[in-house]
C-alpha cells in the first residue's frame, strides 16, 4: 500500500547495527575524508601559487581539485555524522540538497575530464597549435562550460525527482540520497519521466566516454611514430594520470548505473557507489602527483613550509 501522507525526512542505510562497527566505519570515512581534503587542497595550492604550473592542464586540474572536494563534502560528513551519531536521519530538504549538490559536481567532473582528454590529444597530436586552441580565453569558457553543463543537470534531475508523489516508506538503501533509492518511493507512474532524462544523461554520458576512447586512440597512435623511446615514455607520462583516473570514474559510474537489473544487489550497489563517490576524490592528487614532477615538487615546497 502507498501512504501519500507527506515526508518530512529520510533514513539512510545503516552499514552496522553494533556500536563498535559504527565506530570502526566512522574512522575510515574520517580518514578518507582528511586525506581528501589535504590531497586536493594541496593540489589547489600549488597550481595556485606557482607560476610554473599555469598551463591548461594545471588550470584543469585545479577545477577537478574542486569539483573533487565539493563532491566528497556533500556526501561523507553526513554518513560521519551518522556513524558518531548513530543516526539515520537526514531531513527532505537536506535529501534534496544533497542530490542537488552530487549530480552537480559530478556532472561538471565528468565534462571536465572529457575536456581534459581534448588537452591531451591536442598537447599530442596538434602541439604546434597548443596555444592556439589552448589559450586561457578558450581554457576559462570549456571550464565555465563544465561547470555550467553540471548545474543544469542537476536542477532538471533534482526537480524532476522531489517533484513526484513519495508514499512508500521513506528508508533509503544507500548512505547518501541517491536519485534511484528515491524513484523506488514514487507511488506514481511519473517516474517514468525521471527514468527518461535519465536515459538521455546515460546516452550523454557514453558520448562523453566514447569522445574520450577515440581521443586516447588518436593519443596513443601518434605516441607509437614518436622514434626515440624516452620521447614516447614522456608522452605517455603526461596522459596516464588522466587515464587512470577517468579509467576509475567513469567505468564505476557506467557500471552502477548501467547494469542490467539480475546483476544488481543492495551490497553490490554500495561497493559501487563508494568507489565513484568517495575513493577518486581521494585518490586523484596522488594520481597526477606522482606523474607530474613539478606538481610533486611545488606540492613538497608547500608540506615543508607548513611543517617547518
Amino acid at each position: 500500500m502507498c501512504n501519500n501522507s507527506s515526508i518530512t525526512e529520510f533514513l539512510l542505510l545503516a552499514f552496522a547495527d553494533t556500536r563498535e562497527l559504527q565506530l570502526l566505519h566512522f574512522g575510515l570515512f574520517l580518514g578518507i575524508y582528511l586525506a581528501a581534503l589535504l590531497g586536493n587542497g594541496l593540489i589547489l595550492t600549488a597550481v595556485a601559487c606557482n607560476h610554473r604550473l599555469h598551463t591548461p592542464m594545471d588550470f584543469f586540474l585545479l577545477n577537478l581539485a574542486l569539483l573533487d572536494l565539493g563532491g566528497i563534502s556533500t556526501s561523507l560528513p553526513k554518513a560521519i555524522a551518522n556513524f558518531l551519531w548513530d543516526t539515520r536521519a537526514i531531513s527532505y530538504a537536506g535529501c534534496a540538497a544533497q542530490v542537488f549538490l552530487i549530480l552537480f559536481f559530478y556532472s561538471s567532473e565528468i565534462s571536465l575530464l572529457t575536456i581534459m582528454a581534448y588537452d591531451r590529444y591536442i598537447a599530442i597530436c596538434k602541439p604546434l597549435h597548443y596555444g592556439t586552441l589552448l589559450g586561457s580565453r578558450a581554457c576559462a569558457t570549456m571550464a565555465a562550460a563544465a561547470w555550467g553543463s553540471g548545474f543544469l543537470h542537476a536542477v532538471l534531475h533534482t526537480a524532476n525527482t522531489f517533484s513526484l508523489p513519495l508514499g512508500r516508506g521513506n528508508a533509503l538503501d544507500q548512505f547518501f540520497c541517491e536519485i534511484p533509492q528515491i524513484l523506488k518511493l514514487s507511488c506514481s507512474d511519473s517516474y517514468l519521466r525521471e527514468v527518461r532524462i535519465t536515459t538521455v544523461s546515460a546516452f550523454l554520458l557514453w558520448v562523453c566516454f566514447v569522445f574520450i576512447a577515440l581521443s586516447y586512440v588518436q593519443i596513443f597512435r601518434a605516441v607509437l611514430r614518436i622514434p626515440s623511446q624516452q620521447g614516447r615514455h614522456k608522452a605517455f607520462s603526461t596522459c596516464l594520470p588522466h587515464l587512470a583516473v577517468v579509467s576509475l570514474f567513469l567505468s564505476t559510474v557506467m557500471f552502477a548505473h548501467l547494469k542490467p537489473p539480475s546483476v544488481s544487489s543492495p551490497s553490490l550497489d554500495l561497493v559501487l557507489a563508494f568507489l565513484y563517490l568517495v575513493v577518486p576524490p581521494a585518490l586523484n592528487p596522488l594520481i597526477y602527483s606522482m606523474r607530474n614532477q613539478e606538481l610533486k615538487d611545488a606540492v613538497w615546497k608547500i608540506k615543508t613550509v607548513y611543517i617547518s
